[in-house]
């Protein structure tokens, strides 16, 4: 295999990459043997037709594609490497020559992640935050707690009241026709949730238990189902039973019930030192995002195209596993949402640029600094990984290869970067 690589602009790179005549006939080879059993050649039973003689009747193209593919693979993560190019994308594939008996050549343009001109990294301005947790804050998180710990009660002396939780029957009609989606049984709807349309909930307050009560509402224009965006609809409903929430006393039994503590008191105080804790920690993360925008507002770096579109499909995948786990395909993202793919990727590519900054320059910042990460600095990242995947740290050393571990070397060393960025920073 030979290799030539030209530098093209704005950080790309083209490699032309040329196996011999030979490596392209044992290619072609493995092809024949692949496929000489789909391939029908009169006289010959199926599978056993010699290859110059599928070659003669179909010609030697027909093994083309199959042996391009054999030879493609290794032989570009070969030249990758042999290039010594730090590259970012992946490859656009182009062939160039396939011929029988000749030299297989094709090129592979690449993107190379660019240099950095780092600005001013040492000293930079933030604004100092000072940090307070409310009585309100700590209330909210205990009105929390007493929701879970409440209980449903049922009422029946008196009507609808909003804030309750009602169980009804109901179906809706439009033009006085029932429409498929319509109808419940048993449903729970709280009031004043809002999770029905229009003023539907509204209607139902002041009517009591038995009660069979006529709702108007009109769907929304961009209502999802098309047959029913924007008409007026009436839905019978019956109101079949009242419950409310019933909240424990907020005292020092309550206390002790949820959580380690003896008296409320000492536990509006831990859930103050909580809330205080991750206010800290939300400030540290806000502090470090203020210092890396200024590094970069006053850095320079070009990035290629194929790199954002590269780190932009790597976010989707993302979101796209994320909704998987909640059940939800990425096509019904979009279909509830009103977005397509475009819309989607589009509205991914400012993100995508802002991390592909960050790490440039954080990158070049621990060049410049020479922060270094030792076995022990990848030890202790390790364990706090396999505590994480609730694994055996020696078990996940095992499935680590030499890739992901360098690739957790540069991880560390981008995070103490942000640390050493931080602690050269200063508070106006």
């Amino acid at each position: 295999m030979s290799l030539q690589v030209e530098k093209l602009e704005k950080n790309m790179a083209k490699l032309t990459i040329e196996a011999s005549a030979e490596e392209f006939e044992k290619a072609m080879e493995k092809a024949y043997l692949k496929n000489r059993s789909k391939i029908n050649v009169q006289g010959f039973r199926k599978g056993k037709a010699p290859r110059a003689m599928i070659e003669k009747m179909y010609g030697a193209s027909i093994f083309y594609e199959d042996a391009a593919n054999e030879i493609i693979p290794d032989a570009y993560e070969k030249a990758a490497i042999e290039s010594g190019l730090d590259i970012v994308s992946r490859p656009e594939i182009d062939v160039v020559q396939i011929e029988k008996g000749k030299p297989f050549i094709f090129t592979a343009e690449v993107a190379v992640k660019p240099e950095v001109s780092l600005g001013k990294y040492k000293g930079i301005k933030v604004e100092k935050k000072a940090i307070t947790v409310t009585e309100d804050e700590i209330m909210a998180q205990i009105n929390k707690e007493l929701d879970q710990n409440s209980r449903m009660v049922t009422v029946d002396d008196r009507p609808v009241k909003d804030g309750d939780i009602t169980v009804i029957d109901f179906e809706g009609f439009v033009d006085g026709v029932a429409f498929e989606g319509g109808k419940g049984e048993d449903y729970s709807l709280t009031i004043g949730s809002h999770s029905f349309i229009d003023n539907f909930e509204e209607q139902l307050i002041g009517k009591s238990i038995g009660e069979e009560v006529e709702v108007n509402v009109t769907f929304p224009e961009e209502y999802q189902a098309k047959e029913l965006a924007g008409k007026p609809a009436l839905f019978k409903v019956t109101v079949k039973e009242i419950k409310v929430k019933e909240l424990p006393e907020l005292d020092d039994d309550f206390a002790q019930d949820v959580s380690e503590f003896d008296t409320l008191d000492e536990y509006k105080e831990s859930i103050k030192a909580t809330i205080m804790e991750n206010k800290e920690k939300e400030n540290k993360t806000a502090k470090e995002n203020e210092i890396v925008d200024k590094i970069i507002e006053g850095s320079t770096m070009d990035i290629p195209e194929p790199m954002i579109s590269a780190q932009v499909n790597q976010m989707a995948e993302d979101f796209a596993q994320r909704m998987k786990y909640q059940g939800l395909t990425i096509e019904q993202y979009f279909q509830f949402t009103g977005m397509d793919s475009k819309k989607f990727f589009e509205s991914l590519r400012p993100q995508a640029v802002k991390r592909i900054q960050s790490r440039l320059v954080l990158e070049a910042i621990a060049k410049a600094e020479n922060i270094e990460v030792s076995e022990e600095d990848i030890e202790k990242e390790l364990t706090q990984m396999a505590s994480m995947y609730k694994m055996e740290a020696d078990k996940l050393k095992e499935l680590i290869g030499e890739k992901e571990k360098e690739q957790i070397k540069e991880d560390i060393a981008v995070q103490k970067a942000v640390d050493f960025v931080l602690a050269e920073s200063k508070e106006a």
